[in-house]
């Protein structure tokens, strides 16, 4: 019996500071992500799409964009991902913008505290994601997810997964960045998150990059995969809103869930930020389904 897989839609750019991503859940199914698990040895139920409010396209108040609105989506991700992870599902969440990592890793955070499981993060990523109110330029939740994750950001988001914060410190490894504001930077190292950006992949290479990343992992722990599409370079992953150059190539990527997949604990997904109106014929949906793929074992190996 191989990985009973949970798809749940979040169909919303509410987060973002560019319209699109909302029609990311779509293209991931049109991209054949149910039918490629389910070639693996995957069973895959698609719940279908949450509902929430709609883009009102508001400029920032109080630092934040859409608050209120963010707050009700990432409060709905919550409460489906905590119900598949009671049902021993694994939960894909298809957004949407990485604001919703928020309400995915409560619910996660929340099941394993009360499974008492350790659980280690990995974040996807070109961007830290560690904004807050003070020192964002643009107000958009999705750059603020892991500072909320970390308990700095309003007590709505911060406390939703019954605790807060809702990751200890320590508990996230951020891999792949390579664009972060000045004073993201500074409260990054303040803070001491553990970041292993492009310099230290080009550097040491992808293989000890997710050795290092993946080093001391529990033998019970929880493993979290938020994957933003953006983490890919541009040239192989065109459709999303914040492009970055100089990200991995294809095969980096695929070693690097490769590797993932190879510790045998992972148990939830984000894959976020995929935004198929600024794609190539659907180009990069088709490449996050080849590597969430490789997440579930799909391998080029071939020698023994």
């Amino acid at each position: 019996m191989g990985a009973q897989v949970s798809l749940i839609g979040a169909p919303t750019d509410i987060g973002a500071g560019m319209r699109g991503a909302s029609m990311g859940p779509e293209a991931l199914r049109v991209a054949r992500l149910r039918d490629t698990l389910e070639s693996l040895g995957v069973e895959v139920v698609d719940r279908g799409d949450l509902a929430g409010p709609a883009n009102p396209e508001l400029p920032p108040q109080g630092g934040y964009r859409h608050l209120p609105q963010v707050q009700a989506w990432c409060q709905s991700v919550h409460d489906a991902v905590y119900a598949e992870l009671r049902g021993n599902r694994l939960p894909i969440l298809l957004g949407g913008d990485h604001a919703l990592s928020i309400g995915s890793i409560s619910a996660v955070a929340r099941h394993c505290r009360e499974q008492r499981r350790s659980l280690r993060v990995l974040w996807l990523d070109a961007h830290a994601d560690f904004n807050t109110s003070e020192l964002t330029p643009s107000g958009n939740l999705h750059g603020m997810p892991v500072a909320c994750l970390y308990g700095f950001g309003p007590q709505a988001l911060t406390a939703m997964s019954g605790a807060t914060p809702a990751l200890a410190p320590g508990s996230i490894r951020e891999v792949g960045i390579r664009s972060v504001d000045q004073g993201e930077k500074r409260f990054v190292h303040e803070v001491g998150l553990e970041v292993f950006d492009m310099r230290y992949i080009d550097e040491v290479g992808m293989r000890r990059t997710l050795e290092v990343a993946l080093e001391s992992l529990p033998r019970d722990a929880h493993l979290h995969v938020s994957f933003d599409v953006d983490f890919l370079d541009p040239d192989i992953a065109p459709g999303v809103g914040t492009t970055v150059p100089g990200g991995p190539s294809y095969r980096e990527a695929q070693l690097c869930m490769e590797m993932i997949a190879d510790t045998g604990r992972m148990a939830s997904i984000d894959i976020v930020e995929l935004n198929p109106a600024l794609d190539l014929r659907n180009r990069t949906a088709e490449v996050a389904v080849d590597l969430v793929a490789s997440l579930f074992g799909k391998s080029t190996l071939m020698r023994r």
